[in-house]
């Protein structure tokens, strides 16, 4: 088994030679008009990353003031991410590319509703298009139980840390979902977490499984009072008692995916395997709509609310991951559904990816 290891943080980042700028001060103008629209802190903070990336690269080319940037300076710009390199020679993926190029979308439009700027110049830009194509390493049952049996269960990291793997496969939660939730969200008696403010400023009532609730049950006796430093309500604590950072929780699920002998695949992975999963065992694309946080499908099929009771028992009638199998009762028997919807739904879910945080280059 693998052993625990301490998740460094990630260090400060050092000062850009771009930030005497004066576009910074629109940026932080625009992330606080964010948080006051009532979008998430996590938004806010995304959109500050992907300008702080785009003002430095305009910094270069000696542009200080937002008038100053024209469409083909935007369209080179987003050429440049298309070549653009990670530490590991791979480009950017699709969604990271969109990821980045978004918030520079949303700047212009606030720019010129302010009156910063006469013209947007970003109006219409057309952004790039991820392909629509599943993951080529989806983990089956027995794979996702090689990854969750690798902490060792005797440390209190390694307890910990199965825990964590448990909760993300049986709620489909995501990483940054994961890193904010909080003890007085999850209810392990009634098999349910909240999550607050999720994507899209969003929240959610989602079950949470007999087996994963058995293993964080055990972490808030066993593991979480020894780590446990300060007041803090977050539920799950690194060796330092700090709550995890979204790139920690990857660092930390990719670890564990290598141990068991997959090259590929982090926290999305589980994510991803939970959806397929409870498809596969004849759950309604609704209930997975519900489980997931997704708005819709596409722009045509829009998501419909379900009561977290009949959600529940779908989740047991399908989630792989439980103490015992639940006979089928005939009246909560899932729907059949067509190919086309359920490929739609795991293709939007493949092109989510951990899009909660950006690929390090």
């Amino acid at each position: 088994m693998l052993r625990p290891h301490r998740i460094t943080p990630r260090s400060p980042a050092a000062p850009q030679p771009s930030a005497a700028n004066p576009l910074h001060s629109y940026k932080r103008s625009f992330c606080d008009w964010t948080t006051v629209m009532g979008l998430s802190a996590n938004t806010a903070s995304m959109r500050q990353w992907a300008l702080d990336h785009f003002i430095a690269w305009i910094d270069e080319r000696g542009i200080r003031h937002p008038g100053e940037v024209t469409r083909p300076i935007l369209q080179r710009y987003q050429r440049h991410l298309y070549l653009l390199r990670k530490k590991n020679g791979q480009p950017l993926a699709w969604s990271s590319q969109v990821n980045r190029l978004t918030p520079i979308v949303a700047f212009f439009k606030w720019l010129t509703r302010e009156g910063h700027i006469l013209t947007n110049p970003a109006a219409d830009l057309d952004l790039p298009k991820a392909p629509q194509r599943l993951p080529k390493h989806l983990l089956s049952v027995a794979q996702v139980s090689q990854v969750l049996n690798q902490p060792d269960i005797t440390t209190l990291a390694g307890l910990r840390d199965r825990a964590m793997l448990e909760t993300l496969y049986s709620s489909g939660i995501r990483r940054s979902e994961l890193a904010h939730l909080k003890i007085t969200e999850v209810d392990t008696e009634r098999g349910t977490l909240m999550v607050r403010l999720g994507k899209g400023a969003k929240d959610r009532f989602v079950p949470l499984g007999e087996r994963a609730c058995a293993w964080v049950q055990r972490y808030l006796l066993e593991v979480r009072p020894e780590l446990l430093s300060g007041d803090t309500l977050v539920l799950f604590l690194s060796d330092w008692a700090q709550p995890f950072e979204p790139h920690q929780l990857s660092a930390l699920a990719r670890r564990y995916m290598q141990a068991a002998g997959f090259s590929q695949g982090s926290c999305h992975a589980l994510r991803h395997a939970c959806a397929t999963h409870m498809l596969d065992g004849g759950a309604d694309i609704r209930f997975i709509q519900a489980l997931l946080g997704h708005s819709e499908l596409g722009t045509t099929q829009i998501y419909t609310h379900v009561a977290i009771a009949k959600l529940q028992a779908v989740h047991a009638l399908t989630h792989p991951a439980r103490l015992e199998r639940v006979q089928l009762a005939s009246e909560a028997s899932p729907q059949a559904q067509s190919k086309d919807a359920a490929t739609a739904l795991l293709e939007a879910l493949a092109g989510e990816g951990d899009d909660d945080g950006g690929d390090e280059v």
